[in-house]
């Protein structure tokens, strides 16, 4: 977004913004070798920016210079900004796409990320007496380690939940009056199927928000319906990155999409192919510049998330608050897809957020799993769906294919897989696969 077509209402926003890259440049260069070489290639000094929009003048940061940066230089390759000696926290990315990467934070880079949790915790309107439990496996994955230490630091006594069964954690939930919990949608699904199994009411617990990340699904409807009426409970979306951290939240009085905290990051949304920055509002890829994590910071990182991104625009009399978003930017549905998961079906873009929208809204499913079949001219999707007791098959099937060709515009392979047959996911699931033709 250039100048002109900047609003006037952000000014003092983006003001701040400028502020803030401004400070990030005099405190990481030149002893952070990685931007300090970076921009040198490019021939750019920390003075030639004279304002945001020759932020545009820098090249991207790409996710593969960095697993590169890190091989040639291990372990942690040298987007460091402080000897290692000064970092005490060490997490990675999930690995989704290629090897997975190491991130350092310093003690004041951590405190920044549970920070960030604090004012999230402020949008979703959480109070003095809420509990909060983490049903979560605890390893390198950034999430919920600062969902989890940033409760204790907001004073909330709060569970981890790392080390049980999911029987043991719904015990846990509904036996302590838990009133907060964060998971994956996957996780939050799989919850509700087991205490259906074991004539557990989790719908009746004193849980009243729930938190869900790390994967999109929390701002898809289908998806939203079936935890809240399963959990009883307000679901709330988030997303973050390990290399970025929290920076999107849903206000408690804006549901269905999710806002970026604007005021600790520059975002910009580019289009995927022409790699421009939108001059306005539209779909695009999510890129951010994160200038208070100067630990480990990132610069134009192309996050390779889709987003539908707005601006509002609050009237003068209304005040602006983490509650409504306040003027941060919005991305209504929250993040898409990944811009490498787009396939090509008989003529048609789809997204696996598309067909998880999709299934979710089929009553009789319990879970489902999608593969991408054929070469890129013949391509097609073949779905596998486990049953719920009692359904009739031949009816949730035709619901499968009209709804799949009424809005994605193309009829799917569908087949039935044998109860509790498909995978059950804890973190990250693979709902969504692609098979390369040989």
């Amino acid at each position: 977004m250039n100048a002109d077509s900047v609003p006037s209402h952000r000014d003092p926003l983006r003001e701040q913004q400028f502020k803030g890259i401004q400070s990030l440049l005099e405190e990481i260069l030149p002893q952070n070798e990685f931007y300090s070489k970076k921009f040198e290639d490019c021939g750019f000094e920390k003075g030639d920016l004279q304002s945001l929009e020759d932020l545009r003048d820098l090249p991207f940061t790409v996710k593969e210079e960095l697993q590169a940066d890190q091989q040639a230089h291990p372990p942690f390759g040298t987007n460091l900004s402080f000897p290692v000696e000064s970092y005490t926290r060490l997490h990675q990315t999930s690995g989704t796409s290629g090897e997975p990467i190491a991130w350092l934070d310093t003690p004041k880079s951590w405190e920044w990320i549970l920070h960030c949790w604090s004012k999230l915790f402020e949008a979703a309107n959480v109070v003095s007496e809420d509990r909060f439990f983490i049903p979560f496996g605890y390893g390198p994955f950034l999430g919920f380690w600062g969902a989890f230490e940033g409760a204790i630091r907001d004073r909330h006594l709060t569970i981890a939940g790392g080390g049980m069964s999911t029987i043991a954690r719904l015990k846990w939930l509904t036996e302590r009056d838990i009133t907060v919990a964060a998971c994956t949608p996957t996780y939050a699904l799989r919850l509700i199927e087991v205490a259906q199994e074991h004539s557990i009411d989790l719908a009746q617990s004193k849980v009243r928000l729930l938190f869900v990340a790390g994967e999109p699904g929390g701002s898809i409807p289908g998806v939203r319906q079936r935890l809240e009426e399963g959990w009883g409970a307000r679901v709330l979306d988030h997303w973050g990155m390990t290399e970025v951290g929290p920076l999107g939240f849903e206000p408690i009085d804006h549901p269905g999409g999710v806002h970026l905290f604007e005021d600790e990051c520059i975002a910009e949304v580019i289009d995927p192919k022409t790699k421009k920055p939108l001059e306005g509002e539209g779909r695009g890829e999510l890129v951010l510049t994160t200038f208070r994590r100067s630990a480990s910071p990132l610069i134009r990182y192309r996050t390779g998330d889709l987003v539908d991104v707005s601006y509002p625009e609050l009237d003068p009399s209304e005040v602006a608050t983490l509650q409504n978003g306040g003027i941060f930017a919005r991305l209504e549905g929250g993040i898409l897809g990944r811009a490498d998961q787009m396939v090509l079906i008989r003529g048609n873009n789809v997204y696996p957020g598309a067909v998880e929208a999709v299934m979710r809204e089929i009553d009789g499913i319990s879970e489902y799993r999608a593969t991408v079949l054929g070469g890129e001219s013949e391509r097609r999707l073949s779905l596998e769906i486990e049953l719920l007791p009692g359904v009739e098959t031949e009816v949730v099937l035709a619901r499968v294919r009209g709804s799949i060709k009424n809005r994605l515009y193309f009829t799917p392979e569908v087949q039935v897989a044998p109860s509790g047959s498909l995978p059950r996911y804890e973190f990250k699931s693979r709902r969504f696969e692609i098979q390369e033709a040989p």
